[in-house]
């Protein structure tokens, strides 16, 4: 706790970056895979391409991308737009796969009586679908954030800004308050975050608040 109240400028910057190095490709992310997640919801073969692509870019390792990127695209190893990149196709990857689950979640009746009054597909989409889905949604969403926020450390082992380096760094001088202050910042970070978004989530859906809550959803939890 020392080494935090000691250094509290020199983290603040690296949470700072942390952040940027997180949020950013969650950011590029959603405007990517909500559009795509969308449009193979309801067909068969395209959803099933998109998984199973989703499934294979999130299995290489971080470490393979930071090396494969920089040569593909012409930047230096070390540039943050490299764990930019990285964290973008993951998160594309988790979030491409949830938007069509989270629509899923939402009840068939719901969507007859919709078409039934002549919504047009579209309209229906962005005023039934996608605010009723929203539960499962943010869900998913809150995983993407706090994974990104503990991946984003692994930068640090190609030079890459953020609170990883305080693990770097600890591990270099043999100083385990640096580390245990990485850890304690990195766990606050993604607390904060998870909440953050759950709160926005919460706000979005004013209805479930209404009702007090809904039901749970099958699957993953957050």
């Amino acid at each position: 706790m020392n080494y935090l109240l000691d250094n509290f400028a020199e983290i603040a910057g690296f949470t700072r970056t942390h952040l940027y190095l997180a949020l950013l490709p969650l950011a590029i992310a959603l405007a990517v895979a909500v559009p795509v997640g969308a449009l193979v919801h309801r067909t068969r073969w395209p959803r099933r391409v998109t998984t199973v692509a989703a499934s294979i870019a999130y299995t290489i390792p971080s470490l393979a991308l930071f090396v494969i990127i920089p040569p593909l695209l012409g930047i230096a190893v070390i540039d943050p737009l490299n764990v930019v990149i990285a964290l973008t196709i993951y998160s594309v990857a988790l979030l491409v796969t949830a938007v069509p689950a989270a629509l899923d979640s939402v009840p068939a009746a719901v969507l007859d009586a919709a078409d039934a009054i002549g919504y047009t597909r579209v309209r229906r989409v962005l005023t039934v679908d996608f605010p009723l889905a929203l539960p499962v949604f943010v869900a998913n969403l809150r995983v993407v954030a706090v994974t990104n926020i503990s991946m984003v450390t692994v930068g640090a082992l190609i030079g890459v800004g953020g609170l990883g380096k305080l693990f770097t760094q600890g591990y270099q001088r043999d100083y385990p308050d640096e580390i245990m202050a990485g850890i304690i910042v990195v766990l606050v970070l993604a607390l904060v975050v998870d909440r953050a978004l759950f709160l926005l989530g919460r706000l979005a859906t004013p209805w479930l608040r209404a009702g007090g809550g809904a039901r749970p959803a099958k699957g993953r939890a957050a």
